[in-house]
């Protein structure tokens, strides 16, 4: 379908056309976090100082992180046909999942409890439908047996709830409605598929569930468009789905928003093992007293849900001003959770009891993957992927007493140089699959596991598994001695992928094919990994894409592409963006700075506070190894990001101001103190210590802002933001295009309309990508 009419940018002469709409190109999450997903939509002019696409408050930028919130203008779902709110009544106690106990009461910011809500039929047609040639199916969730997938796939040009044989083509959509799906998970039990959508396409998230035949469609959290919510585990019985609600900010303060606290820093929490000394304080679960790090108000709720509506609500946890908050796993008893709390690059895994809400074992846990671990069989042993007092995550075997209380540890399997990036378990509780981070790339080995008899469990000799692609991105039991498998690769779109024990990984027919990545005629450039050493010595990387049809030797245009996070990390998967950009003769070349993930614990950290002067720095750096073995020509560079690469786009073209020819700001901070004013209370609770308090750091934050030093700018610029976008809000490229406008420096600014932080339409997806391409192209290709 061709763009929508509305489809333009604003510039400094008027707006112009887009570049037509082409043939659809979308494709699911890629491991990088770049895109994910697709269906039409429409994008429109803000001008700055307009009203158009703003939208204050924030979200995360992935699922990982605490619920996302809808921004001013978002569409909803369809209404239901017949809404019965379902009285509360008192909770079943029949059931390892209901057997929870009396609510915890501490903090006032708690979300209420949900009421199950009705919602008509919308499941589509049980034949393949009109899709697009090139697109991804990512996310697996198998039913109990494994012969069945729920998954989500973007055939249909949005990522929506799909299911069928994992061996056949009889694929069913189950929700057709154009809200882009983000998580998928089957019940134990087998009668539901839990699932969370994005309303509009924007921040606010809301918990579905469905019947595998598409029937029974009912909305369980999320109703209220001032409250959000995501995904937990189900109960090992099939009897509850734990979800957690995110309760609206109280209160927005006076002036900029933002709250002094009080309290003196934790002594643990002034300095980090690395290059870094952490500025203020994390300030989640304060409990009663105890102030956030930035503004009142928000909080997170963890509670059980009975997707049948028989049952209460059960309240598992409260984190007053937390920014995240997940229930991972149930003990088959129903006696421990186990939540995975607190900020970036400070996570931890958390033993609660279900009876008193007692606290009883907590211990550090790596970021990335949101799904940290698993309780043994019998609650003995907690397997965990974490990397406490550790440069790499690892799996530890933690011996749990009888009350929950942590006995030992021990690490189980670790490698010297990467980390454990993605850990599941078999049904039986008896089969470990770890998915390693090498370079970039991914390892997957399958480990037995077995009682340690008074000690913590142990692992047995890793089996190492051969993988098709580079990158796996989810992991799945399916069954007896059967995984499914997300992987993503420099050649492919992200597809799903499943093995019996002892059998060769076979692609998922519905899945597309490598060949099938992009039209026919020019096939993706496969990365070379770069190593370099910034100014200080630290040791650097990133991945070159060498445009087809030069000389090896002759100099390019090239765009330095600057990844998310910051704790991303570039991999080498297909990016339709990097794609569009090699097929107009640029190269790119994508770094990991200092603050990215995958290179350690003190990589992650070599950017916090002032350390972030030396990220900035080290874009520079590779700009100049991009230069020196690329080859990139020095006089047609390009910088280009999206969020916190956004926000290092903007920062570099004003620190470096004679480096790069031209730059594409994608969702970016141009302002850090405004930024902080405009996001919600739990993002704001996670970025404090990865950027500076919004108080007591105040001036470095001034000092680290782009806007800070505005009249250095002298390359023309392109921001794009989503008008729905709550994590980082469109005021902060408003602001900075405005800004350059006034100062005679040509910028022009692309909203794209229903999109949040992530763009996940495919007409948006690929007015943004060749609207950039363009952009680009004009500015490294003068004629």
């Amino acid at each position: 379908m061709a763009a929508d009419a509305r489809n333009h940018v604003s510039g400094r002469h008027g707006a112009r056309s887009a570049h037509a709409a082409g043939p659809a190109s979308a494709q699911g999450p890629p491991a990088r976090g770049a895109e994910s997903g697709a269906v039409q939509g429409s994008a429109g002019v803000a001008m700055p100082g307009s009203a158009s696409g703003s939208a204050p408050g924030a979200a995360p930028a992935s699922v990982d992180g605490p619920a996302q919130v809808h921004g001013s203008g978002g569409a909803t779902a369809p209404p239901p046909a017949q809404e019965h709110p379902r009285a509360a009544g008192p909770a079943p106690t029949q059931g390892p999942a209901r057997a929870a106990g009396p609510a915890p009461t501490q903090g006032p910011a708690r979300a209420a409890a949900p009421a199950s809500m009705p919602l008509p039929e919308a499941e589509g047609p049980r034949e393949a439908v009109t899709r697009l040639h090139a697109h991804g199916c990512w996310y697996p969730s198998a039913a109990p047996d494994g012969t069945e997938v729920a998954f989500i796939c973007d055939r249909g040009g949005v990522p929506q709830l799909w299911a069928g044989p994992v061996d056949g083509e009889g694929i069913r959509l189950l929700d057709s409605s154009p809200d882009p799906v983000k998580e998928v998970s089957w019940s134990p039990d087998g009668r539901w598929i839990a699932y969370t959508t994005a309303p509009g396409g924007g921040e606010h998230s809301r918990v579905l569930c469905v019947r595998p035949d598409g029937t029974g469609r009912r909305l369980l959290a999320g109703a209220d468009p001032d409250s959000s919510a995501y995904l937990g585990c189900w109960a090992h019985d099939g009897s509850a789905v734990a979800v957690t609600l995110a309760a609206p900010a109280t209160a927005r303060a006076q002036g900029d928003g933002l709250r002094q606290p009080t309290d003196a820093v934790p002594a643990h929490w002034t300095a980090r093992d690395g290059r870094a000394t952490l500025l203020g304080t994390t300030a989640y679960a304060v409990g009663p007293g105890g102030t956030p790090a930035t503004r009142p108000g928000g909080g997170l709720s963890a509670y059980l849900i009975d997707p049948d509506g028989l049952a209460s609500p059960v309240l598992l946890a409260t984190e007053p001003d937390a920014p995240t908050l997940r229930v991972c796993d149930l003990s088959r008893d129903g006696r421990f959770a186990l939540l995975r709390r607190g900020p970036r690059g400070r996570r931890e895994a958390v033993v609660r009891r279900t009876s008193d809400a007692a606290t009883t074992c907590t211990l550090a846990v790596a970021d990335g993957d949101p799904w940290i671990g698993r309780f043994s069989p019998d609650g003995r042993t907690l397997w965990l992927r974490s990397d406490a007092d550790r440069e790499y995550a690892a799996l530890f075997a933690v011996a749990l007493d009888a009350d929950g209380t942590q006995r030992g540890r021990t690490v189980v399997a670790e490698r010297q140089d990467s980390g454990l990036e993605l850990l599941a378990m078999a049904h039986d509780g008896r089969t470990a699959v770890l998915a390693w981070n090498v370079r970039g790339a991914g390892e997957l080995e399958v480990v037995e596991t077995a009682p340690g008899h008074g000690a913590p469990d142990t692992a047995g000799p890793a089996r190492p598994v051969p993988l098709p692609h580079e990158v796996v991105t989810r992991i799945a039991a399916a069954g007896t001695g059967r995984l499914l498998l997300a992987l993503s690769g420099s050649q492919r779109r992200p597809g799903v992928w499943w093995a019996h024990e002892g059998v060769s990984l076979l692609r998922t027919p519905w899945s597309s094919r490598d060949e099938d990545a992009v039209p026919p005629g020019r096939p993706p450039v496969r990365p070379v990994l770069s190593r370099l050493a910034a100014r200080d010595g630290l040791p650097l990387s990133g991945w070159y894409y060498r445009a087809p049809g030069r000389a090896p030797n002759e100099p390019a245009p090239c765009v330095i592409h600057l990844h998310g996070g910051p704790e991303d990390q570039e991999r080498p998967v297909f990016d339709p963006l990097y794609h569009e950009l090699l097929g107009r003769g640029l190269d790119v070349f994508a770094p990991d700075v200092r603050g990215s993930g995958g290179h350690g614990r003190s990589f992650v950290d070599a950017d916090l506070g002032s350390g972030r002067f030396a990220a900035l720095d080290d874009v520079a750096d590779c700009a100049a190894h991009a230069v020196t073995a690329g080859p990139a020509d020095p006089t047609r560079l390009a910088v280009m990001g999206r969020s916190y690469g956004g926000y290092l786009t903007f920062a570099s073209l004003v620190w470096h101001p004679d480096l790069f020819r031209t730059g594409v700001a994608v969702c970016g901070m141009s302002d850090l103190l405004t930024f902080f004013a405009g996001t919600e209370p739990w993002i704001a609770e996670s970025a404090a210590h990865k950027y500076g308090h919004p108080e007591r750091d105040r001036e470095l934050l001034h000092a680290l802002s782009p806007m800070s030093r505005i009249d250095a700018l002298r390359a023309p610029l392109l921001a794009v933001h989503g008008e729905h976008d709550t994590n980082v809000p469109p005021g902060e490229s408003e602001q900075f295009v405005r800004a350059a406008r006034e100062r005679g420096v040509p910028a022009e600014l692309l909203v794209l309309r229903d999109e949040g932080h992530d763009f996940l339409r495919a007409d948006n997806r690929r007015l943004f990508r060749r609207t950039a391409a363009d952009w680009m192209e004009r500015h490294l290709h003068p004629s």
